[in-house]
């Protein structure tokens, strides 16, 4: 499928995997429009881009019914990118951490989605991509919180899909679950374990951003008559 002039909603596109899919779906054709909390990241990334810029803090439902209302009548594609990934283990974690990676994680996932839906194409449909992590298919030892809420994203994909098939809808909806990728995000992450993070990326190569890019352009491009489910992929050097 050609992206040339498809309109795409990229969340958390101020730095990372979000930056990196705004770089790469503009380079073929598709007009961006980026949102996230750093408002001086996303100018220079819609200028260099030549995408639009709309600052939103998406932990407030307020802001994402203005960020939907700013973005036209009709987008094409909606990237769910935005993620946060705090230290929050079950035996003593913040509840706070808790609550805020509901909100951005699932909750702010599932309302874009169905804000989106009602701007695709009613005959056509659209594509909805969901970022998502390994930690969504098995719970890493330093999962934490973090992995519940990645079981949660994997559920509301799957259940979206069903709903949209008894609907007659033929937008498509797929996830992608990365292992270690090399953004800030994996920083947060580590938090308080800087020295495991340290011999991490001494003992392997870590997935790029724009590896994760290039699944979602394979997602994008595949025929029609394709929809992708779950693209897993991890470095060739990670275990698990």
């Amino acid at each position: 499928m050609s992206l040339k002039d498809k309109r795409a909603l990229i969340t958390g596109a101020s730095s990372g995997i979000g930056a990196a899919c705004a770089r790469m779906l503009a380079g073929e054709g598709a007009r961006v429009i980026l949102t996230g909390r750093n408002e001086t990241a996303l100018k220079e990334l819609a200028e260099a881009t030549g995408g639009e810029a709309i600052t939103a803090d998406l932990r407030d439902m307020a802001q994402i019914e203005r960020l939907f209302a700013r973005t036209g009548e009709r987008i094409d594609i909606l990237i769910n990118n935005a993620g946060i990934a705090p230290r929050a283990p079950i035996i003593d974690g913040d509840p706070d951490h808790f609550r805020e990676l509901l909100e951005v994680n699932v909750l702010a996932l599932t309302r874009c989605t169905q804000l989106a839906l009602p701007m695709f194409d009613a005959q056509k449909g659209g594509h909805i991509i969901n970022l998502s992590s390994m930690s969504g298919h098995r719970v890493p030892p330093s999962g934490g919180f973090y992995a519940a809420t990645k079981f949660a994203v994997r559920a509301v994909t799957e259940a979206l899909r069903y709903e949209l098939k008894a609907a007659g809808s033929r937008t498509r909806v797929a996830t992608i679950s990365p292992g270690f990728v090399d953004t800030p995000l994996l920083d947060l992450y580590f938090k308080g374990s800087e020295e495991k993070l340290e011999t991490l990326r001494e003992d392997i190569v870590m997935l790029t951003p724009a590896d994760i890019a290039a699944a979602v352009l394979h997602i994008l491009q595949a025929p029609e008559h394709v929809e992708t489910g779950d693209i897993q992929l991890r470095p060739s050097g990670q275990g698990v």
